[in-house]
């Protein structure tokens, strides 16, 4: 077995080793796949759509009262803000705006056809870092080429209300129904992070020559960083299932979180340290098995799955996950290794964010595997978290 050397023993023994309050589970669901067929995206020309925003306080639900801000978002992904303007992404293939009371449904033009099925579709998105000043954004979706699942990240350019491919950065991202990963961040090194699913061919996550079933690592015009750890190569690291969570403490450490074995055995979800050029084991070993040259997690949920999605750090750091199968917000604290859950009750959760100190999350209810209320899917503003 490798650790994480002495780098990680300094994490885990002095400062807050920041351990992640894991999730996990293999595939997102805990009964069988829903295949969604309802593909956009290719130049189409239907107009922004706008619809009121719900404010609305909520019911407390295990002690914490929420207020609804946004409502009937269909199969919501990933959450971002441009100051007190909120953008979703949706997996069928558009991005919805929430500014105040307002919500509108913008229309996302790209070259290659949104395939939004099984647990693929317009995934990542992530504002540039000069948003304000050039309207750029970077998104992860799913496509079909000659047969082919695939994924490709590419760049958008906000033009009113819609979207417009700029320019594909990568392409040919091994994809499939289920394990298309679809996290991006961009990381302190001012590095795009993007997470990939091994492609339900579990054999590729560890074959550094495959794009499938890793963490890569570019720089945000789309080249290869020099200093990756495999010389001209975007992979980062390796031997990954479905990571779906990727966040730094404070320190600057990185993490991730990523669904473990489906079936029997099942649960087996991870957090893991992630190191320059790390082989993470899949599906060579999972929970507490070990292998030479191969990193065991800091923390797995055992035979229990959660299957955890979107991530985020807290001001004390701690890590907050939205969790799909768990169907809850869990925060550990890895000062005193405790794993809880803060919020509960409203089904599925796919993504977590904080901002000035507040909470925002996503259900995830209508993605085929939930049971979603008239309402559903809805952007929550938690309040009075402890």
């Amino acid at each position: 077995m490798k650790t994480a050397g002495k780098k990680l023993a300094a994490i885990l023994m002095t400062t807050v080793c920041l351990g992640i309050l894991s999730a996990c589970e293999a595939n997102e669901s805990a009964g069988p796949q829903t295949s969604m067929n309802a593909p956009t995206g290719l130049v189409t020309e239907q107009p922004a759509e706008t619809m009121p925003a719900k404010e609305t306080p909520e019911p407390e639900e295990d002690g914490v009262a929420f207020t609804v801000l946004a409502q009937e978002l269909r199969v919501p992904w990933v959450i971002a803000f441009e100051q007190d303007i909120v953008y979703i992404s949706e997996r069928e293939g558009n991005i919805v705006k929430v500014d105040g009371s307002s919500m509108t449904r913008q229309t996302v033009h790209l070259n290659k056809k949104v395939k939004h099925a099984g647990e693929g579709g317009f995934l990542g998105f992530l504002l540039a870092p000069d948003f304000a000043k050039t309207r750029l954004a970077y998104a992860y979706h799913t496509y079909e080429e000659k047969g082919q699942t695939l994924n490709r990240v590419v760049i958008l350019k906000q033009n009113g209300e819609q979207w417009d491919e700029v320019r594909p950065l990568l392409e040919g991202i091994p994809g499939a129904a289920n394990h298309d990963g679809g996290r991006m961040a961009i990381g302190p090194d001012g590095r795009l992070y993007v997470t990939t699913g091994d492609a339900q061919q579990r054999e590729l996550a560890q074959d550094k020559g495959s794009l499938a079933g890793k963490i890569l690592r570019m720089t945000l015009d789309g080249k290869v960083p020099e200093d990756n750890p495999f010389s001209g190569s975007f992979v980062y690291s390796y031997g990954h299932r479905n990571p779906q969570g990727l966040v730094w403490n404070h320190e600057d450490i990185m993490f991730n979180t990523e669904h473990g074995p489906s079936g029997n055995p099942g649960g087996h979800d991870e957090i893991n340290i992630i190191e320059a050029g790390g082989n993470y084991g899949w599906p060579d070993i999972y929970g507490d098995t070990e292998k030479d040259g191969m990193i065991t997690p800091i923390f797995h949920t055992g035979e229990k799955a959660i299957a955890p999605s979107g991530v985020t750090m807290d001001e004390n750091n701690r890590m907050l996950i939205a969790t799909l199968v768990g169907a809850a917000l869990y925060r550990y604290d890895p000062a005193t290794k405790d794993m809880s859950v803060i919020f509960r009750g409203e089904g599925r959760l796919r993504d977590v964010k904080m901002k000035d100190g507040r909470i925002y999350v996503i259900t995830n209810n209508t993605d085929g595997r939930g049971t979603p209320s008239q309402n559903d899917d809805r952007l929550l503003l938690l309040k009075a978290v402890e």
